[in-house]
Parts: structure tokens; C-alpha cells; sequence
């Protein structure tokens, strides 16, 4: 038996097809938003991936329609009323545990990209080495207008990819890039056709599976150190800044005026 594919997941679908594995984002009740269940299995199975030689590229998916919604606002809210902040400075180690994980893998990983990918489902996104979309996909970041910082670990990786001035229009303003903007930006590598992104991902898959497996990951190792080399000292307090946004008037006023529709109010406390 093998515990990876022929586990009985409950929020995601893992598959095998030679030597490509695929997880897909499976909650479609909730389109997919990142609760801690989902965020816990996805963790487990990129683990389970880390180290396997027989695995030579993985690709991750959501729905035909979406990627996902972002992190579940129900469980951002129950965070917040955690009664320590040692519980709750814990609790949200969550998502930089996912994006950790999947950036560890040793295989190639390819993100299939279809509708919407928002918020903490973006930071997965940039977490693998490749993201293909499909033409009218989206990504975007609504963290910093519903009052809290951009974390998971996450900026080192879009000031990698689409530099600094980019990194920030991307994560301040919370607005939309289309898939064109992404490719242009480097958060995508290829856009294809709606509905073409998971054929496509898989292309990229045969395609890297056909190369030499041992010079492909050294490659993929290297590469990744140079990229984030000062990663750790830059965002080792992300979490810690999480936890003071949180706790703010803007904080609770951004998810407010998400919820009931309406321009936020704020005023810096």
C-alpha cells in the first residue's frame, strides 16, 4: 500500500500518473478556501512528496472553474478569539507550515491556475516552481485593504519573481492580476486557453519527468537558495506582525467592510 495515493483524503484528490503525482484542492463547498483541515492535508501530502525519487514532478490544481478562495475568513475570525496569544501565534503558523512544505519538495512542482486564486492560495501558488493559468484566471491579495499584512512567508518570493516596485503594487493595493499581467509580472509562466491549464501543467510535467532527475532538483536546490538567500532574516517576523495587525480597529473595520460590502474606514489604530 502506498499511504500517499491510496490514502482516503478528505479535502483533496491525490493521483499518480507514471512518475507525476497530482493534488487537487478538493473542498468545493467552500470553493476551496484554505480551513486548517485542507491546510493540514495539503501540508501532509507535500511532506509525504518531500523525498520521493519515484516522483519526478507534482503538479497541484483546485476546481475547473477556480483555484481557490483564500484562507477561510471564519477561521481568521476564530483565531482572533483564541484566549493567548501564545495559542494564537501558534495556530497561525499554519499557512507558512503549507507554503514551507511545498517550497521543500524535491520534485518539479507546477501549479494549475483556473478562475480565482486569492490570498493565502497565492502564496501556495508562488510556493512551487512553476504556475500555469488559464486565460481569464486571477490572482490577488486582499490582506493588506482588509487591514492586515501580507504573511506566509510569502514576499521574499514575489519580490524574486516580480521585483520590488511590482511586489508592492501586487500586495498593497489588493487588486486583481489577470493572467496576462501575471505573465508579464513572472508570477505565471505560461497562459493558455480556459480550461487548458491542468493539460498544459501536465505537458510541463512530461516534459521535466524527460530530463536527467538528479541534475533537475540539484538545479531546482540551487536555484531556490540563491533566490532566497536572505529570505529568513526578511520575514522571520511576519507572523508576529499578523499578530499586531489583528489586533487593531483597522483590522476588525477591513473585515467589516469585506462582509458587509462597503468601503473600509480607517484610521492607523
Amino acid at each position: 500500500m502506498d499511504e500517499l495515493f491510496d490514502k482516503a483524503w478528505a479535502h483533496i484528490a491525490v493521483t499518480r500518473r507514471e512518475a507525476v503525482a497530482e493534488v487537487a484542492l478538493a473542498r468545493p463547498e467552500a470553493r476551496n478556501a484554505l480551513n486548517v483541515a485542507l491546510m493540514e492535508e495539503l501540508t501532509e501530502a507535500a511532506r509525504m512528496l518531500r523525498l520521493r525519487t519515484d516522483v519526478l514532478a507534482v503538479i497541484l490544481t483546485g476546481a475547473d472553474s477556480y483555484f481557490s478562495a483564500g484562507a477561510d475568513l471564519s477561521a481568521s475570525q476564530d483565531r482572533a478569539a483564541a484566549p493567548t496569544v501564545m495559542e494564537v501565534r501558534r495556530a497561525i503558523m499554519a499557512g507558512p507550515d503549507l507554503c514551507k512544505a511545498w517550497d521543500e519538495i524535491e520534485a518539479v512542482t507546477i501549479c494549475a491556475i483556473e478562475g480565482y486564486c486569492i490570498g493565502g492560495a497565492s502564496a501556495l501558488a508562488v510556493s512551487c516552481d512553476f504556475r500555469v493559468m488559464g486565460a481569464s484566471a486571477y490572482m490577488r491579495l486582499p490582506e493588506v485593504p482588509l487591514g492586515m499584512n501580507m504573511s506566509w512567508r510569502t514576499l521574499p518570493k514575489l519580490v524574486a519573481l516580480a521585483g520590488p516596485s511590482r511586489a508592492k503594487q501586487y500586495v498593497m493595493f489588493g487588486e486583481a492580476a489577470d493572467a496576462q499581467r501575471c505573465l508579464a509580472w513572472g508570477f505565471a509562466d505560461e497562459v493558455v486557453e480556459d480550461g487548458q491549464a491542468l493539460t498544459a501543467a501536465r505537458r510541463w510535467a512530461d516534459k521535466v519527468a524527460a530530463l536527467p532527475p538528479l541534475p533537475v532538483r540539484m538545479t531546482k536546490e540551487a536555484v531556490s537558495a540563491i533566490a532566497a538567500a536572505t529570505a529568513q532574516a526578511s520575514i522571520y517576523m511576519d507572523r508576529d506582525q499578523y499578530l499586531l495587525a489583528s489586533r487593531t480597529d483597522d483590522y476588525r473595520e477591513g473585515i467589516a467592510a469585506f462582509l458587509e460590502k462597503r468601503p473600509g474606514k480607517f484610521r492607523g489604530d
